[in-house]
């Protein structure tokens, strides 16, 4: 049996594009038997440090994002539902506090991603389908309380958010990110490569040797 290829999923709950290629990617790693590792990162530093503009502040790319989204949401089935000030939501507010508290989870249970994924989960929820806040302390406990997280876990997770090390390694995972997100990374026969969007599922199981890609849902 040949051993399970790495793929890494680079990721910020204020993007919705994230949230689209995160579900696909949890639904296929066990049709393609490989290692899902999630990273998450901040956008915001992204897009500072590239120097790349969201489509959000692009009036005609927002216009169209709405519309992409609606169809999107529907064919992947993932309710995704635009909070009704998404300028505030996105780029007031924004997702620091929140990617913060995802790296903590991370450090807190190293060797499963498990945690990740729910609680990234609840956070994509209230921003992207609830309209609702994901910087606020009570927020995080309650996206991590849905998540399945008990009280202790949940106050120590508030205890570490906020330390360096948790900001450090949250800027050091964003650091690696290129320009944008969903970004895919899947590791080869020792060669990298790199996917950017939630539109190239197809290119990356061809580049990872798997035929079985039946979108949205696998058969």
């Amino acid at each position: 049996m040949s051993s399970r290829k790495v793929v890494e999923l680079f990721f910020d709950v204020v993007s919705p594009y994230s949230w689209l290629g995160f579900e696909v990617m949890c639904r296929y790693r066990n049709v393609w038997n490989i290692n899902l590792q999630l990273r998450p990162v901040f956008l915001g530093g992204i897009m500072q440090a590239s120097g790349n503009k969201p489509p959000g502040l692009v009036p005609n790319k927002f216009m169209y994002m709405t519309k992409d989204l609606k169809r999107l949401g529907e064919y992947f089935d993932v309710p995704l539902h635009p909070p009704s000030d998404p300028f505030e939501a996105m780029f007031n507010k924004g997702s620091l506090s929140a990617m913060r508290f995802v790296a903590a989870v991370q450090e807190k249970n190293k060797g499963s991603d498990q945690k990740v994924e729910l609680v990234s989960r609840e956070l994509w929820r209230r921003i992207w389908s609830e309209d609702k806040d994901i910087t606020e302390p009570a927020s995080l406990i309650e996206a991590a309380t849905k998540a399945g997280l008990s009280v202790g876990e949940i106050k120590e997770l508030l205890e570490m958010y906020t330390s360096k090390e948790i900001k450090d390694k949250l800027k050091s995972s964003t650091q690696e990110a290129s320009f944008g997100l969903p970004m895919l990374v899947c590791h080869v026969d020792g060669k990298q490569e790199m996917f950017f969007g939630s539109d190239r599922f197809e290119l990356l199981a061809h580049c990872i040797g798997e035929n079985k890609m039946m979108l949205p849902q696998p058969h």
